[in-house]
């Protein structure tokens, strides 16, 4: 019987001994780390995406290494599925999202924020060809949009704009920007909902500004910043940090003007 009494006790001791180190693993922050996992949508042109070698370049991409050079952080980026990028970062796949990433009500119920460091917009990009120069000409159209955009949660957010006229009511939805651009210069689908910073970007860089409308939307501006884990307020103070002194110390304009031609650094 002692014997029995004995090894209960010893197992109740390496259960609680246990317990206690899986919560202190959950609870630990990543500022703590000497190398951080960045997760983005590697398409997502200038804001992370891979170029003409395979490397993952872009405006968030050098605005994270700045960031974590002024400590010494090691940073890796990893491709996932954007529409998964909360579920990547509460299975701790990842540490941080950092990819032209909006700030919304939903979001911040799901992650931890970092300050504000960019402004966008959403913009409806039509072809010339087509005479749509208005959210009012998408009526029986066929819109696209990006699964899990902030683009396709305001369209649903707010359906009196496009969501009611549309066809079907609804949007094409695509895991990237590429794939949309695609159906829209073949005429799959008559208007795409996306980002100013892409469409700009994207149209620019491949030399389509004249065949295409950019069309400005009644949507409210919004806020860019960096999602981590609910608990791990040290590292969101660490970016926040490190941010402020990029902004102070001018390494963030030289990035912004790199990346867009003018200074992006929040007013």
């Amino acid at each position: 019987m002692k014997k029995y009494v004995l090894s209960l006790i010893a197992a109740a001791s390496i259960l609680v001994f246990a317990a206690c180190g899986t919560s202190n693993e959950a609870t630990e922050s990543a500022a703590d780390k000497d190398e951080v996992i960045v997760g983005l949508d590697d398409t997502f042109v200038p804001m992370g995406f891979q170029d003409d070698q395979g490397e993952i370049v872009g405006f968030d991409v050098d605005l994270a290494k700045a960031v974590f050079d002024l400590t010494g952080t090691k940073v890796t980026f990893q491709a996932i599925d954007w529409s998964m990028k909360e579920t990547e970062l509460d299975n701790g796949t990842i540490d941080m999202i950092w990819n032209g990433y909006t700030k919304t009500d939903a979001r911040v119920k799901k992650v931890l924020f970092s300050d504000t460091y960019m402004e966008n917009k959403q913009v409806l990009v039509t072809a010339k060809t087509s005479n749509i120069t208005s959210f009012d000409d998408m009526k029986d159209k066929v819109l696209g949009a990006q699964e899990g955009s902030s683009g396709y949660d305001t369209f649903n957010n707010q359906p009196e704009v496009l969501k009611d006229i549309v066809a079907d009511n609804d949007a094409t939805l695509y895991a990237s920007f590429n794939e949309a651009f695609i159906d829209l210069e073949n005429g799959r689908i008559d208007g795409l909902l996306i980002d100013r910073v892409y469409a700009e970007y994207y149209l620019t860089q491949t030399g389509k500004t004249d065949d295409y409308n950019e069309i400005e939307s009644p949507f409210e501006a919004e806020d860019f910043a960096v999602g981590v884990r609910k608990d791990d307020q040290g590292l969101a103070d660490k970016i926040n940090e490190g941010l402020k002194t990029l902004q102070e110390n001018g390494t963030f304009a030289e990035i912004s003007e790199k990346w867009f031609g003018e200074d992006v650094t929040p007013k």
